[in-house]
């Protein structure tokens, strides 16, 4: 009968009749009967076409956890960091070179991004800034803390004044290029030094620099223990330093993680200012009109024939390629006032000026009396020829052209 029982649950259609006088609010006990006739109306509307209905499920966030027990924390003056206490700026001033003693400690402790990152108060604030104790691995405040926790993104920009951690930079990099850095330059790699040189040495520097952010590149020097790691943004090359500082790898070093210096490779020198002209590009194209961009880039179908229209040279069918079409371009805006000057009539005379200017009599060079050659001529052929000319004094003095007929004078 247990058997038959089992197999007759799955048929059973209808469900139980409530007896009379008994709320229909009063739940049943649960059974196979009762679940089956709640699921049966929901696979009837199913089944006539009724629409579903998604239910989105969101995974919670889970608050930052607190990195060290807050009752370790103990509540010390700071040490003396350099020469001189600036009472502007409320620190100490000087000391451009760490102390090498203090650079050969191994760091108390080192942050695990899977385990400790979360939200924070900061998650609220827009532009909040990281969280250095949290980088360094120290953080006692956990969700509690006013700075976030949590790996920058390529998303988060900062003022160059400031670095992620929301100290200021200076204008120039310390004498052992360590510290803040420097606001004149924007430098994404870091230099790594007293690494155990290992067979696997590049393999394990990857492994390790990778937890942080994205890498470009990584050169590594065997022979000395040293590496250079670039990251793809600011903002993760300084969350790294300050996370790997004083840390270790596989082994039981303690690395020496400064900013690089100028590369003097000329290769690295022009992909840098490449990258810095794609960046500038990149912030133009978002600060220009989507349809300007196109046209500018060519990729605008209605410029591209405008432009084979206007730059045919009056020849039907002739399409120049773009060589021509753009050195041309920078003759006509070099020439620039020649062009315009080309364009307009030279100046000539004009017809009745021409003809009055040839029918006047000209001087003979000889001559320079008060009458012409030609009413010379005509007086002489008039008397004879016994007609005498005198050359008209010279003018001196602010009376010009003053005689008198008188010989006594």
């Amino acid at each position: 009968m247990a058997d038959t029982a089992v197999v007759d649950f799955p048929q059973t259609t209808e469900s139980t009749p409530l007896p009379e006088g008994s709320n229909s609010s009063e739940q049943q006990v649960p059974s196979d009967e009762n679940a089956l006739a709640v699921t049966e109306p929901a696979e009837t509307a199913v089944a006539e076409g009724a629409p579903k209905k998604k239910k989105i499920i969101r995974k919670k966030r889970r608050p930052a956890r607190p990195q060290v027990d807050p009752a370790t924390i103990k509540s010390e003056t700071p040490a003396q960091t350099g020469t001189v206490f600036n009472i502007w700026y409320n620190k100490w001033s000087g000391g451009d070179r760490e102390d090498s003693y203090l650079s050969k400690q191994h760091a108390p402790s080192r942050c695990n991004i899977t385990r400790d990152s979360g939200y924070t108060r900061a998650d609220k604030v827009p532009g909040s800034y990281f969280c250095l104790f949290f980088a360094r691995g120290v953080c006692h405040l956990g969700s509690e803390c006013q700075y976030l926790h949590r790996l920058p993104m390529i998303h988060d920009l900062f003022s160059p004044n400031v670095d992620c951690f929301g100290r200021d930079k200076f204008s120039d990099y310390r004498d052992d290029m360590g510290g803040v850095g420097s606001f004149m330059r924007q430098n994404r790699t870091l230099y790594v030094g007293r690494i155990h040189v290992t067979d696997d040495i590049e393999e394990v520097v990857a492994r390790h620099f990778n937890e942080w952010g994205e890498i470009e590149r990584i050169r590594v020097l065997t022979s000395r223990g040293v590496a250079f790691v670039t990251y793809t943004t600011l903002s993760q090359a300084e969350f790294a330093k300050e996370a790997m500082a004083h840390q270790s790898l596989d082994n039981n070093e303690i690395l020496n993680v400064r900013w690089a210096t100028v590369d003097p490779n000329p290769l690295a020198q022009k992909r840098e200012a490449r990258r810095l002209e794609e960046q500038a590009a990149e912030a133009v194209r978002r600060a220009l009109p989507a349809d300007f961009v196109a046209e500018l880039e060519g990729r605008d179908p209605e410029a591209r024939k405008r432009k084979k229209v206007e730059g045919s040279f009056g020849l039907q069918g002739y399409e120049p390629p773009d060589e021509v079409w753009y050195s041309r371009t920078k003759q006509l805006e070099a020439a620039g006032g020649a062009d315009q000057g080309q364009l307009e009539a030279p100046d000539q005379p004009l017809m009745l000026e021409a003809a009055s200017s040839s029918a006047a009599p000209q001087l003979e060079p000889g001559n320079s009396g008060i009458f012409s050659s030609s009413t010379v001529a005509a007086l002489r052929g008039l008397a004879g020829g016994n007609v005498t000319t005198q050359a008209a004094p010279k003018a001196s003095g602010p009376l010009v052209g003053y005689g008198s007929d008188d010989e006594s004078e």
